[in-house]
């Protein structure tokens, strides 16, 4: 039986399928499952369904149990997993089941968000209570006491009419204060990097990926198709005693030796790969199945021989015995029984462990000869190592003959069987690395982000590789390490790994070669854990094989390969690459700019609604056009602003901490300065606006007064400010041209131009609803003129250095229990290598809290992770 959701991690085989959809296993639990949910109508019906249930249930149970007890009288485990629905789970537990369910774990950013909202919510609150006592305690002081009025019946509705329109000022101040955009302006960012990263080949899985992504301090990749080609070939072959270069003609080749040879490769591939035609007329052949393998058969294409013929010969059926190659063996065999009951093995694996099992090897004649550890040591020196060096996989093929005389072998003592080879010949395969990661690997160490390699191949090869890619560089001090001695390092005396050891091996390792699925998880989790560094490593997986599911299920971020990604991988990774290329991961990038100008909006319309309500006993901004402002920078500025394409000169900068506070001292910078313009323009126009303009004053107008010029001016004029303001917000760190790039988002210009449209309607045709007197073209200008103001007062702000600006605080940091001290910010802050590489990026945000990892991860004693995860 297999168990569905389970994963074939190894072998081969056949399967007959017997039932699927509602008549599988799973289909008749949801069957179950999915009654209790349509019928929500009405109580009686649930009942009723309820009863059915169990009656279904049980007599469901009977069936199933008598069903499977016959089918699997020795499996009794089995027939417990097969039983649908074995525990009382259905209808009745469903809700019970809702009510259990863990609540979504927050991602970093929405954690820092979340708190700073509610931390803003009150503030407004507390404002907006403030504003009502205060314009409440005026008006009574100033009716009743300094106009020593007595309260008349008469009057109560006018009273009433007053304490109303308090109380609506109060609401309007506290509405606008509340920043509701802020939830969406993540939403959309996220959801809109989601659909442009699927332009650039990654499938996003879980949205806060994208975030995390553009935080990644480490990226820990696999080799073998992600940074190469994945297109494997043989390039140089030892053979009959002879180094060839190049892929030997078959005439230079005993004929012993090449028959031999085929039929080794022929049988000892899997069946399932295969080298096609290619699609189109010119192109490269199509391989099919393990590239290695391929690799193997196309070299038998070369040599003019039809592997096919001898496989429709020798069908899959009639191989005697196959060892499937697993990262244990390191190797592969196929036994096949010969006519005269004797049997011949053919094994092929990685070189250095295949060697160590033979004894002989065919010479230049194609007879066998004696080949003793000295000439292995040599071999190893003039032939694989170079090979190695060159960053060719090398391979080593060989046989044996168990005679018929010494009765069948004991085929379950696998070391006995694999011993005594004689070997044929060693191939050197070239797996070429793909041209643009050369590229890709440079702008990510730009950027801050450390590349590391780790992979199955050897450490000569995995060295060469690297050094194309430019992981290594010349002359630099890293390391490289062999899975077995790395494990040496990190492990005591008990066996037990240290976080101090794996503490002193990270920051230089940059290759990890010959490594078992633990040691990837190990190193990744190692980096994770790890407080060496001032801030927590944020990593990044790649990898395409079965064996990259723990890696990737432990990383912040995972990355699995679409095209040549196992499905146990793509099940544990965050993003799918769909083009299985590292330069994709270098685009999955992601910015918010949209905080800062909403904090400016907001300062300054509470300040304005506050004190103006304060001194002149109404609101400068009434509750509707608040509510517009409100619109403007709230729902139109975070579709605006979070829809900005990023920008390469992001890879530029140092990535983000996990507890760097998300409004940084130089958007506090541009925060509060942005507010003072507006607030001096504001006030100007509030109480010396009548004379500039020679217009009524708007102030102490009676109680339901005509719309004035004077206050729609204050109004229009704010609004101005704030759509150049928006165009301010697209650059955050003090960059000076704000305009760079502007019309590649046409969103935002888009948006923009609108609310500069709607405006327009709204002060010439609002009238009473919107308070508002047509005006001028004369004062429409000035009042854009005066927006415009807040670019050139931009240009001021981003020339004062922040580093002077002491008395600034950061805020919005995250909710993480090892808060960073502030003097340790304040000297990160302070550092003049983190100013220059914020100069030309934008903010970006934070790295997702891990979320609980479904896969056990190893153990301390480090067995490898148990294979078989059965979700039911």
């Amino acid at each position: 039986m297999l168990l569905s959701g389970t994963h074939v991690m190894e072998g081969s085989g056949k399967m007959v399928v017997t039932a699927v959809g509602v008549n599988s296993q799973t289909g008749i639990i949801f069957t179950l499952l999915g009654g209790s949910e349509d019928d929500d109508d009405d109580e009686d019906e649930k009942k009723k369904e309820k009863e059915e249930k169990k009656k279904q249930r049980k007599s469901k149970k009977q069936d199933g149990s008598l069903e499977n007890r016959k089918k699997a009288k020795a499996h009794d485990g089995a027939a417990m997993e097969m039983q649908p629905l074995n525990s009382d789970e259905g209808a009745d537990a469903e809700e019970k089941k809702k009510a259990n369910l863990p609540k979504k774990e927050k991602s970093v950013l929405q954690g820092k968000l979340t708190k700073l909202a509610v931390q803003i919510g009150k503030a407004g609150l507390v404002m907006s209570a403030i504003t009502v006592i205060i314009l409440v305690v005026l008006f009574a002081v100033d009716t009743f006491w300094i106009q020593n009025l007595t309260w008349v019946k008469e009057c109560t509705p006018i009273y009433i009419q007053f304490f109303v329109k308090f109380f609506i000022i109060g609401v309007t101040v506290l509405v606008v204060a509340v920043p509701e955009g802020l939830p969406l302006a993540v939403t959309i960012s996220l959801a809109y990097s989601v659909k442009k990263m699927m332009k650039d080949n990654n499938l996003v899985r879980h949205l806060d990926a994208c975030e995390t992504m553009g935080n990644a301090t480490a990226i820990c990749s696999d080799k073998t198709g992600t940074l190469t080609m994945n297109r494997m070939t043989v390039v140089q072959a030892y053979i009959a005693e002879k180094h060839y270069k190049k892929v030997p003609e078959p005439e230079s080749i005993p004929s012993n030796s090449l028959d031999f040879l085929i039929l080794g490769i022929a049988v000892n591939c899997a069946y399932t790969t295969k080298i096609m035609s290619p699609e189109k007329e010119g192109g490269l052949p199509r391989q099919v199945g393990n590239k290695t393998e391929c690799a193997l058969l196309g070299f038998c294409n070369d040599l003019k021989r039809d592997y096919q013929a001898i496989r429709n010969e020798i069908p899959e059926e009639k191989l005697y015995k196959v060892y499937t190659f697993n990262s244990v063996r390191k190797s592969m065999s196929t036994v096949l029984k010969m006519a005269d009951g004797s049997y011949r093995m053919f094994s092929k694996g990685a070189s250095e462990i295949l060697l160590k099992k033979c004894y002989k090897i065919l010479t230049a004649n194609g007879e066998p000869k004696v080949f003793r550890p000295r000439d292995r040591d040599d071999m190893v020196k003039k032939v694989i190592e170079p090979m190695a060096s060159e960053g060719l996989r090398t391979i080593c093929l060989g046989y044996r003959d168990f005679p018929a005389g010494e009765g069948e072998p004991d085929w379950d003592n696998e070391n006995d069987i694999l011993s005594g080879l004689t070997c044929i010949c060693v191939v050197g395969i070239e797996d070429p690395v793909r041209p643009e990661v050369p590229d890709a690997i440079k702008k990510c160490q730009r950027a801050g982000i450390t590349v590391r390699m780790v992979t199955g191949d050897n450490i000569n090869t995995a060295r060469a590789i690297a050094t194309k890619c430019g992981i290594l560089l010349p002359g630099d001090d890293f390391i490289c390490l062999e899975g077995k001695e790395f494990n040496r390092r990190i492990r005591n005396e008990k066996g037990e790994i240290e976080q101090e050891r794996i503490d002193k091996i990270w920051p230089k390792l940059r290759v990890l070669a010959r490594s078992s699925p633990t040691d990837k998880h190990t190193l990744v989790k190692g980096i994770i854990d790890s407080t060496v560094a001032e801030q927590r490593q944020v990593v990044a997986v790649t990898g395409d094989g079965t064996n990259d599911g723990p890696a990737l299920k432990k990383a912040d971020v995972g990355f699995a390969m679409g095209i040549a990604g196992t499905d146990v991988a793509k099940e544990a990774s965050d993003i799918i690459l769909t083009d299985d290329n590292f330069s994709s991961i270098v685009k999955a990038v992601i910015i918010s700019k949209f905080l800062q100008f909403q904090l400016t909006v907001n300062v300054v319309a509470v300040i304005v609604a506050f004190t103006g309500a304060c001194i002149t006993q109404d609101s400068p901004l009434k509750a509707v056009q608040m509510l517009w402002v409100n619109l403007i920078m709230d729902t139109f500025a975070s579709l605006a602003l979070a829809t900005e394409p990023p920008t390469e000169s992001l890879l530029l900068r140092k990535p983000y901490g996990r507890n760097k506070p998300l409004i940084s001292r130089t958007m506090m910078k541009n925060i509060l300065g942005h507010g003072v313009y507006q607030l001096i323009i504001i006030f100007t126009l509030l109480f010396a606006g009548e004379q500039l303009f020679d217009i009524d004053s708007g102030r102490n107008a009676p109680l339901n007064a005509p719309p004035s010029e004077h206050y729609t001016i204050v109004f229009n004029t704010f609004v101005m400010m704030q759509l150049f303001n928006e165009i301010n917000a697209r650059k955050i760190h003090g960059e000076r041209n704000v305009f760079e790039g502007i019309f590649n988002n046409l969103i935002f210009c888009s948006i923009v131009f609108g609310t500069f449209v709607i405006q327009i309607v709204i002060v010439q045709f609002g009238g009473k609803p919107f308070s508002c007197v047509a005006l001028s073209i004369d004062q429409w200008l000035w009042c854009t003129f005066l927006g415009f103001g807040s670019l050139l007062w931009g240009q001021v702000i981003s020339t004062i250095p922040t580093s002077r600006l002491k008395f600034l605080k950061t805020a919005g940091h995250g909710t993480q229990k090892e808060e960073i001290p502030d003097e340790e910010l304040e000297e990160l802050e302070d550092m003049d290598e983190i100013d220059h590489a914020e100069r030309e990026a934008s903010q970006r945000p934070d790295p997702l809290v891990p979320r609980p990892k479904p896969y056990p991860d190893s153990d301390p004693g480090g067995e490898s992770i148990p294979q078989l995860h059965l979700p039911l």
